[in-house]
């Protein structure tokens, strides 16, 4: 990976992004990419878009989601402890013992997520998972009165682990889940400069808020920029290491490439253009199929307006929704490249419609 690049990544990731306060990390993309967009702009919710060729057709959206799951402060005790809500998929095992930042209006505080040790543990058989109204937060005060000084109900709390070189190109941090999409669509922005002057399609590249809880912000931006073909970027499930059963869950390999679905949300013909160019410029996929929904923004994209022709493009994660995801970096090249060879490969008057 380019130098810059990496360094664009690892910027976007150890900068905090919890789901329904993006500011921060969309100040980070939007930084980057105002060096090469034609434009770039954001709408009342914080969705960011920049784009390259305006006034180009067809319009292409490329997008990622900016935000990462979190903690908010749901209520303070008499001692000065911070009880929780989740703000999307958090799983209460791997939050236990983690230090955690809670934002508020003046900066961050510093705590920890509070768990007795094993010694003073009563257990009788297996311990029992804790729930997420069983975390408390320690942030050092011992009355109410103190805490309501630093925190207050409502701020948001993220998990303090950053960006780190595994072995390698692998790399371990929270919050892949999905700086890597926000990060691949501006990469693909970037390597599309060069063949600017041969592009028929404007391309949006697109970073979105709040996917995390419920897909609101890609369904606001799309609605707003009514492409005629969207890409969405995001994590799926790796299944190459223990305790994983692939007869359930596929067979998804780091290294090996991104993942193409298949299925609803995934239009056949944007499908089988992105197999085209991934042939063309042998870059290796894998595939996925889905039943109903893909979890993704795919979904709320794809049933806006009267239907947006839409494809989903994912990188293999292990261990997503937790504070040590790890990602092969060459899989994450290669998607921006894909998108780049997509946006290449459109012509003036392509249209991605089923034939009947």
């Amino acid at each position: 990976m380019r130098k810059e690049s990496l360094a664009f990544l690892e910027e976007l990731v150890n900068t905090p992004s919890p789901t329904s306060y993006e500011t921060r990390g969309q100040r980070v993309w939007l930084d980057y990419v105002n060096e090469f967009a034609d434009e770039v702009a954001h709408d009342e919710y914080g969705n960011c878009v920049a784009t390259l060729n305006p006034g180009g057709g067809p319009r292409i959206m490329l997008a990622g989601h900016a935000d990462e799951i979190a903690l908010s402060v749901n209520y303070i005790d008499d001692k000065g402890f911070i009880w929780v809500k989740r703000m999307g998929g958090v799983d209460a095992i791997v939050s236990k013992a983690q230090r955690v930042t809670v934002h508020n209006a003046k900066g961050s505080v510093l705590g920890v997520v509070g768990n007795p040790p094993p010694h003073m543990q009563k257990v009788d058989g297996e311990p029992k998972a804790p729930k997420i109204h069983d975390l408390y937060i320690d942030i050092g005060c011992a009355t109410r009165a103190a805490a309501e000084k630093r925190v207050r109900v409502g701020d948001p709390i993220t998990v303090n682990q950053n960006f780190e070189m595994l072995h390698g190109n692998l790399a371990v941090g929270r919050a892949f889940d999905n700086r890597i999409g926000t990060w691949a669509v501006a990469e693909a922005l970037r390597l599309l400069i060069s063949s600017k002057n041969k592009l028929n399609a404007e391309i949006c590249a697109v970073s979105n808020t709040m996917e995390e809880v419920g897909l609101f912000g890609a369904r606001q931006i799309a609605y707003s920029l009514d492409p005629d073909v969207a890409l969405v970027v995001d994590v799926t499930h790796a299944t190459d290491y223990p305790g994983i059963n692939k007869q359930a869950h596929g067979d998804v390999k780091m290294g090996k490439g991104p993942t193409l679905t298949h299925g609803t949300c995934n239009h056949p013909e944007v499908v089988k253009r992105l197999e085209t160019v991934a042939k063309k410029a042998r870059i290796p996929i894998q595939h996925e199929t889905v039943s109903a929904t893909s979890g993704t923004d795919t979904d709320a994209i794809f049933w806006t307006r009267g239907g947006i022709p839409s494809a989903l493009i994912s990188l293999p994660n292990r261990y997503m929704h937790s504070p040590v995801e790890v990602v092969n970096l060459k899989d994450l090249d290669q998607i921006a490249k894909l998108m780049t060879g997509f946006a290449e490969s459109v012509k003036a008057d392509d249209l991605f419609t089923v034939t009947i």
